[in-house]
């Protein structure tokens, strides 16, 4: 599939096959493809919550508006991330490259990131973004669907998650077989209205 179809294709299917069990191979290729998406300084500070067991979907749903998607997709993962990812171990993100260029990063990681909360968090959610599209284009390679989700208690589920404090959610996607054609596209607005060039004027 081109990345043009599966753009054009991909929608937020609410309708998903709850019999259907998507093959490990399938999933760990889908992620394995996805964790190449790039992320500021390499620090690949997304972390992948895998929600297998059939309690925690159930507790998950009951905190997100009764969305059968939690519960009927083959998989759901909560996307989130780790603000201190900058500060653990970070001479590993540039171990292949050359002397000179881990020279001058690592330190600029540390000048970047350390005390700007605010920076580690719009960094965190960039690089969510960034992967969540990843893994909602594969998967329609995979010939599967998804829904993105941002409806949900956001304290509720980092509970049900263990979420660590120096960690955040920014979204969750399922994943699975669709059962029903999603709704016509409800009002794309034009190139000409979203397209500026050089600045607002």
């Amino acid at each position: 599939m081109q990345v043009s179809d599966a753009l054009k294709a991909r929608r937020a299917v609410k309708w998903f096959d709850a019999d259907h069990v998507m093959p490990e191979e399938t999933f760990r290729t889908l992620m394995e493809c996805a964790i190449l998406t790039p992320t500021a300084f390499n620090i690949q500070n997304w972390r992948f919550v895998r929600i297998t067991d059939a309690e925690q979907r159930k507790a998950i749903r009951a905190v997100a508006w009764d969305q059968a998607q939690v519960t009927d997709a083959s998989e759901l993962l909560v996307l989130c991330f780790d603000d201190k990812a900058w500060s653990r171990d970070p001479q590993r993100y540039w171990k292949n490259a050359p002397q000179e260029v881990q020279d001058f990063l690592l330190p600029a990681l540390g000048e970047y990131y350390k005390d700007q909360p605010q920076v580690e968090r719009d960094e965190g959610m960039r690089s969510c973004g960034l992967v969540g599209q990843s893994i909602m284009l594969m998967v329609k390679e995979l010939g599967y669907d998804s829904c993105p989700m941002d409806g949900f208690d956001y304290a509720a589920v980092a509970g049900i998650i263990d979420l660590p404090e120096d960690h955040a959610i920014a979204f969750m996607i399922a994943l699975g077989k669709s059962v029903k054609e999603p709704w016509p596209r409800p009002g794309q607005l034009s190139l000409d209205e979203v397209l500026l060039e050089n600045r607002f004027t």
